[in-house]
C-alpha cells in the first residue's frame, strides 16, 4: 500500500506561504519520453530540468505533490559541501579528486543562487551561515577545520567568531564560539522546488502529480514506468525518490535509513525583536552530532529545527517538546507561542557521503544527501544529466565510493540505529 500517494502537503508554515498553486495532472495511458524522473522533489526536478535543457523529452512521475516530501518540509538550511567529513572520501578517491569532490561541494551553492536568479524564483534565498560551537572542545574542532580549508583547498572565506561575537548570529549565551561562512545561507524550500518545477514545465518537462509508480520493468532495450493509470516509455529512467524507494529498487533502499525531523515555526516576532535576536539574519546550525539549527522568516517567525528521531516516531506534544528545546537557547521567548509544527523523514547513509550511481546502464539514482540536500541535489540533478548526455566522469567519480547496507535486515536496522544514536547523545552531553 503506497500510503505516501495522493496526499497533500503537509501542514507546514511553508505550505500555508506557498506562491504557487499550480497542480499537475494524473499520468493516464501511455506516453513516451527520452527519460523517466520518478520522484518530483529537489532531486528529481533538478534532474529534469537539466535534462529538457539538453534537449530531451522528459516526463517526471510523482506519487503525491512537487516538493511533497523532505524537499517541501526541511529546515531550509543552505550548507555548502556534504553531510561527511571530507576524508570519508579520502577511502576512495586520490587527493586530486578529493580537491574536486571539495570544489563540487561549493559548486552546490552557486547552481541554487544561479536558478534562483535565471528562473526569478521567489524562495527568500538570504547569504549567511553560522556553525554554534556547544562546547570548548567544539571550537578547537570548527578552527582547525577553518585552517584546513584555507591550507588545503585555497578556501579562505570561513571566519571564526569568538564568543564574544557570537550574539551578532544568535543572542544567546549558550555557544562559545562559532565558524561563520558568507557563501552558504536558507531559503524557503518549499517556494524553491515550486519554481525550479515552473521553470522545468517552461523547459519542456511533463509533470504528472498523483501518479505514484507501482512498476517499473524493462521492454524492448528500453524501461516502462508504470502507475495505476497510465505508463512512462522511455530509453532512461532516473530514481528520485529517497526513503519513499521501498520495493522500486530494494537493493538501493538498504543503503539508505529513514530519519525523522522536525521544525516549528514561531508566532511573528516583529521587525525590531527579530532583529534583536538574530542581527546578521544568517541559518544557524549546532556542533552537536544530534543537533539543533534555526533561523529568520521573512515575516519574523523564527524557524526551529531539531528533535531527531532514529526510531522515526515523532516526539508526543510535539509542538510543545521543541519550543522547550528551542528556549534552552533563547530563554527571551518565553512569551512566544508556536504556529506551525511539522516534520518528516529525511534519508542518511552509513557513512553520510551522497549515494549517486546507475542500477543498470540506463537507470540512474541519487539518494543520501544526509541533511544537505537543498543544495547537494541540484548538483545530483546536474551530473546526472551530464552522466545520461554522455559526460559520466564527474558522477561516476561520486560511484567510487562504496556504500554499505545498514545492518540488521528490514527488522533490526531501525532499533540498531536507534541504540547508536543513543551513544552520539550521550556524547554530545559529555
Amino acid at each position: 500500500m503506497l500510503e505516501f500517494a495522493n496526499q497533500p502537503h503537509a501542514e507546514s508554515w511553508y505550505a500555508a506561504t506557498a506562491n504557487d498553486a499550480t497542480r499537475h495532472p494524473v499520468l493516464e495511458g501511455t506516453i513516451d519520453a527520452d527519460v523517466c524522473v520518478i520522484g518530483a522533489g529537489l532531486t528529481g526536478v533538478s534532474a529534469a530540468l537539466n535534462l529538457a535543457e539538453r534537449g530531451y523529452r522528459v516526463a517526471l512521475v510523482e506519487a503525491s505533490k512537487v516538493g511533497w516530501a523532505a524537499s517541501g518540509r526541511n529546515g531550509g538550511q543552505l550548507i555548502g559541501g556534504f553531510a561527511c567529513d571530507i576524508d570519508t572520501f579520502a577511502a576512495f578517491m586520490s587527493e586530486d579528486e578529493i580537491r574536486r569532490i571539495w570544489a563540487m561541494g561549493l559548486e552546490t551553492l552557486d547552481i541554487v543562487k544561479s536558478r534562483v536568479a535565471k528562473h526569478n524564483i521567489d524562495c527568500a534565498l538570504t547569504q549567511g551561515y553560522f556553525t554554534a560551537a556547544n562546547k570548548p572542545r567544539d571550537v578547537d574542532a570548527l578552527k582547525r577545520w577553518r585552517d584546513e580549508a584555507a591550507t588545503r583547498f585555497g578556501y579562505d572565506r570561513f571566519r571564526y567568531v569568538d564568543a564574544d561575537g557570537v550574539g551578532q548570529y544568535a543572542q544567546s549565551s549558550r555557544y562559545p564560539g562559532g565558524l561563520y561562512d558568507p557563501d552558504s545561507g536558507h531559503l524557503h524550500p518549499l517556494n524553491y522546488a515550486l519554481g525550479l518545477a515552473r521553470a522545468a514545465v517552461e523547459a519542456g518537462v511533463r509533470v504528472f502529480e498523483d501518479s505514484a509508480v507501482t512498476r517499473l520493468r524493462d521492454e524492448n532495450g528500453g524501461h516502462v514506468v508504470e502507475t495505476a493509470r497510465g505508463k512512462v516509455r522511455a530509453k532512461f529512467v532516473v530514481l528520485a525518490c529517497n526513503t519513499y524507494l521501498g520495493a522500486l529498487a530494494p537493493e538501493l533502499s538498504r543503503k539508505i535509513m529513514p530519519v525523522g525531523t522536525y521544525v516549528i515555526a514561531t508566532g511573528p516576532l516583529g521587525k525590531e525583536r527579530m532583529a534583536a535576536l538574530m542581527p546578521a539574519q544568517a541559518a544557524v546550525c549546532d556542533s552537536r552530532f544530534v543537533l539543533d539549527y534555526f533561523r529568520p522568516a521573512p515575516d519574523t517567525r523564527l524557524l526551529w529545527g531539531g528533535k531527531v528521531s532514529y526510531s522515526t516516531f515523532a516526539p508526543p506534544n510535539l509542538g510543545e517538546a521543541m519550543r522547550r528545546d528551542m528556549l534552552k537557547t533563547f530563554p527571551q521567548l518565553a512569551d512566544v507561542k508556536v504556529d506551525y509544527a511539522w516534520g518528516g523523514y529525511v534519508d542518511i547513509t552509513m557513512s553520510r557521503a551522497p549515494h549517486f550511481g546507475r542500477l543498470k546502464p540506463t537507470v540512474y539514482f541519487a539518494q543520501g544527501f544526509s541533511g544537505h540536500g537543498v543544495n547537494t541535489t541540484g548538483l545530483a540533478g546536474k551530473l546526472i544529466a551530464e552522466a545520461i548526455d554522455g559526460q559520466a566522469a564527474r558522477f561516476d567519480l561520486f560511484g567510487k565510493i562504496r556504500h554499505r547496507d545498514f545492518p540488521g535486515g528490514a527488522a533490526l536496522r531501525t532499533p540498531a540505529l536507534v541504540l547508536a544514536m543513543a551513544w552520539c547523545r550521550m556524547k554530545d552531553l559529555l
